[in-house]
């Protein structure tokens, strides 16, 4: 019996596991089978495995093979284990030096004639390198890149099954490198600017505070007053990545197959905007082998539902666990995995279903009691997750004709960087990062307001009828908008720029 042992990996969740390939050749009937938990993809790789060996003219052994997929208890997915038990069988059959195998990690997907596809999850499966102190990294050439920005392991991309035999035989020599820094700033640019949007300075104004603050946002409007427009430069103006936040990003859209080929890093935070026919799993996760949904894709950016009435109720509620908690658990029979999804959510709808309700260009054609079915399809749970909602009205012809750009974004930026700063000194001893994630508690803490500000707030919770979770909206609020000022004190001007981000809901939601 000759027995050979090839390192490779399988995705649990976002993460990599090390992969022990063993291929044992023995004595008996010719034939080919494959053991510890393959799924159909794996399976399957024996007809691809054999054939890229016969067309490349490399002696496949008429034995009885067996590959041993360790560890037996771990579920494995997807297609990049062809290219280890290839290399397992011809090392097993004294075709491959097998020196250089203990130090290195090997994946790919076999086409028929040799040719190695692209795999799923390689970012993940390089951080699993450089954690286990392997040395060499065999990777598809069309995930170089994505395998190098982790630094750690050497990477060495292969085009063939042959290359890679030669490389195996003949030794490691040159390396592929990135430079990570460079491939991180030429993906971190937009192409849009928030100085494109004409009018709108209140809307503006209020997504500065939003992102200043990591506040959820609604905007209710008419259609074409802008608020796709608004919601896509969001992005712009937030905070730029770091490192760490990239590739963090990166990997969730590894393991899904999201990743552009020709963009290795995930450099700018991402927007997601899921079309409302959306199911529960799409959103959420899951699926047979759970894999990320939008929230998780949207982690560490945006997540935008637009026409939010118009996504199915059960869909939306799913919403309440991340946007608490920041992750996604999704529970199988066998296994629960957990995504991280820390997200903005920015979300937009009609005030009616015409679109037209308080429209002072178009008459509403919609009944009272389509209205109220109309709003009533987003639940009070949902809405008390939302901070914000603001009003963004039809753009007036003026400064529809106005040629002068508007505030660009890196402006908008520096604001709410700073504020951001103010922050992360504020609540470096506490485990949150932004107003937003302040509870009733520390609400008390760092959100004290002088006695003219209480009077102000009183009138208006009177005046609204503002429930106490409304209250506390407010108090948050106003704190991000005297960090956008710099100052620590939270003064009556503050508390009146909050109320109004606020008023919506008791002016609008509650009309009959």
């Amino acid at each position: 019996m000759k027995l050979s042992r090839v390192y490779s990996y399988a995705l649990l969740g976002i993460e990599a596991k090390l992969v022990e390939v063993e291929v044992s050749l023995a004595r008996g009937l010719p034939s080919f089978s494959i053991v510890g938990l393959p799924e159909t993809a794996v399976r399957e790789s024996k007809e691809r495995v054999e054939s890229a060996i016969r067309n490349l003219n490399y002696n496949f052994p008429v034995k009885k093979i067996t590959v041993n997929l360790a560890p037996a208890d771990l579920k494995k997915v997807g297609t990049a284990l062809d290219l280890p038990i290839a290399i397992g069988i011809l090392s097993a059959s004294a075709q491959i030096n097998p020196t250089n195998l203990p130090k290195t990690l090997v994946l790919g997907e076999l086409a028929l004639d040799g040719r190695i596809r692209r795999a799923r999850g390689v970012l993940p499966a390089s951080i699993l390198a450089r954690d286990n102190e392997i040395e060499n990294i065999l990777v598809p050439s069309m995930n170089a890149e994505e395998a190098a920005v982790v630094g750690g392991a050497s990477v060495y991309p292969v085009e063939s099954l042959e290359e890679c035999v030669n490389i195996l035989n003949d030794g490691f020599k040159d390396s592929f490198d990135v430079d990570r820094d460079k491939i991180f700033q030429s993906f971190s640019n937009f192409s849009i600017d928030f100085e494109d949007v004409r009018g709108q300075a209140g809307a503006k104004r209020a997504l500065e505070v939003a992102v200043a603050g990591g506040h959820n946002v609604l905007m209710i409007g008419p259609p074409g007053s802008g608020k796709t427009m608004l919601a896509k430069r969001i992005p712009t103006v937030l905070p730029k990545m770091s490192i760490e936040e990239a590739i963090e990003t990166t990997k969730i859209h590894s393991v899904t197959g999201a990743l552009p080929p020709s963009e290795p890093l995930v450099a700018k935070r991402p927007f997601r905007s899921p079309h409302h026919t959306i199911s529960y799993a799409g959103l959420i996760g899951g699926g047979t082998y759970p894999q990320p949904g939008e929230v998780s894709l949207a982690h560490n950016g945006v997540l935008f539902l637009d026409e939010l009435p118009e996504f199915r109720r059960n869909v939306l509620e799913v919403l309440r666990q991340p946007l608490e908690d920041g992750t996604v658990t999704i529970s199988r029979a066998r296994s629960t995995l957990t995504y991280p999804a820390r997200f903005m959510l920015v979300s937009a709808m009609n005030p009616c279903p015409c679109g037209y309700f308080g429209d002072q260009y178009h008459e509403c054609t919609c009944t009272p009691s389509q209205i109220d079915s109309y709003r009533s399809k987003i639940s009070g749970p949902l809405l008390d997750r939302i901070d914000m909602h603001i009003t963004v009205p039809r753009v007036r012809y003026d400064d529809m004709i106005d040629m002068e750009p508007g505030e660009g974004s890196n402006t908008i930026r520096e604001r709410i960087d700073k504020a951001r700063k103010n922050q992360e000194d504020r609540y470096k001893e506490e485990d949150i990062f932004f107003n937003a994630h302040l509870d009733s508690k520390k609400i008390r803490k760092y959100c004290s307001i002088d006695e003219e500000s209480r009077k102000l707030l009183n009138n208006a919770m009177e005046r609204f009828g503002f429930s106490a979770r409304a209250f506390d909206r407010i108090l948050k609020m106003a704190r991000t908008i005297a960090d956008l000022e710099g100052t620590e004190e939270i003064t009556s001007p503050h508390i009146a720029e909050a109320i109004q981000y606020r008023t919506l809901d008791r002016r609008l939601w509650l009309m009959k």
